[in-house]
């Protein structure tokens, strides 16, 4: 198993910088390909804005061809201005609960990605966090890249440095965010399909996967979507369908100890449901915050809903259809 995770990280892992945008417009002419990029957004007033900006700048405006031919931010209830700032900076927004309307809508990043397939066109389906700093349009460009000119790869996560940032700075100079992806996803990945060993942020938000894929994959609807589409993609296509690419540092927003621990949670739900399709004893995450008396525990549910392939719902079938 080591020698085909080695052989796959020297044929499928490579850096935005291999691929120069004149080279990706080429293919993306000769192939006919649209690409759609969709940032799922939760009061992202902060951040959403600049993002969207710098796709539209230089990955859709001025361009002997776009690059990327459809840019949506899917809000998922935000309480803040995300929508409009989004709209400003020039992407057609989407409210989630406007898109299937007959199902009611799941709190949960998954349930956006989900959703997004019903109201995106492109042939290559690229998500992005829409909390981003010091954003770098190669999170795009670098990801979709392997997409067009590699026609047997079928979905690229990117891969990059992820300091763990705090207000002063860097915190412990090379020390690392990733908290969940270290302590739990790459345990259980490296234990149970070990083939996915090599990718460095099996985690992260930023990947670009075909729609004749996704519209096969079921989504689960909260933080473990990543590690669902993932492990479901490698169970369909292969590994050799499967790539990375290195887009250099993403800076976001990191979430406190107790947020991560819910994280935590449901991915190791999902990947419970992959090893055994069975059932959670309970499906219920007890965390503790100190309070005046003393420790108070605090019981949330644990992400256990899933949505179907996108193939299976009548709405899609008939959109394509038509």
């Amino acid at each position: 198993m080591l020698e085909e995770v080695e052989r796959w990280l020297a044929d499928r892992s490579w850096s935005a910088a291999d691929r120069p945008l004149d080279q990706l417009l080429e293919a993306k002419r000769a192939s006919g390909s649209t690409v759609s990029v969709v940032l799922p957004a939760l009061d992202e007033e902060a951040t959403v804005g600049a993002i969207v900006g710098a796709i539209r700048r230089e990955l859709i405006e001025g361009l002997p061809l776009p690059l990327v031919d459809e840019l949506l931010v899917l809000d998922s209830g935000s309480s803040d201005r995300t929508a409009e700032v989004a709209a400003a900076a020039g992407a057609r927004v989407v409210h989630r609960d406007t898109v299937l309307p007959r199902i009611p809508a799941l709190p949960g990043k998954g349930e956006v990605l989900w959703r997004s397939l019903l109201v995106t066109t492109g042939d290559i389906v690229c998500f992005v966090d829409a909390d981003l700093r010091d954003f770098s349009t190669a999170f795009v460009s670098g990801i979709v890249g392997p997409l067009l000119t590699e026609p047997d790869v079928q979905f690229v996560k990117a891969m990059y440095d992820r300091p763990l940032d705090d207000a002063a700075g860097p915190v412990g100079g090379a020390e690392q965010g990733g908290r969940v992806t270290e302590l739990v996803a790459r345990p259980l990945l490296n234990l149970h399909w070990p083939q996915l060993a090599g990718f460095v942020q099996p985690l992260g938000g930023e990947y670009a996967v075909r729609r004749s894929l996704l519209e096969r994959l079921p989504f689960p609807v909260g933080y473990g979507v990543e590690l669902g589409l993932l492990v479901d993609a490698l169970h369909t296509v292969g590994l050799d369908a499967l790539a990375q690419v290195d887009v250099g540092v993403r800076r976001h927003r990191h979430q406190d100890g107790l947020a991560l621990g819910r994280m935590a949670a449901a991915i190791y739900r999902t990947a419970q449901l992959r090893l055994s399709r069975g059932h959670l004893v309970r499906p219920e995450l007890t965390q503790f915050e100190r309070g005046p008396d003393g420790f108070v525990p605090r019981t949330c549910p644990v992400d256990t809903e899933e949505r179907p392939p996108m193939a299976e719902v009548k709405e899609y079938a008939l959109r394509r259809v038509a």
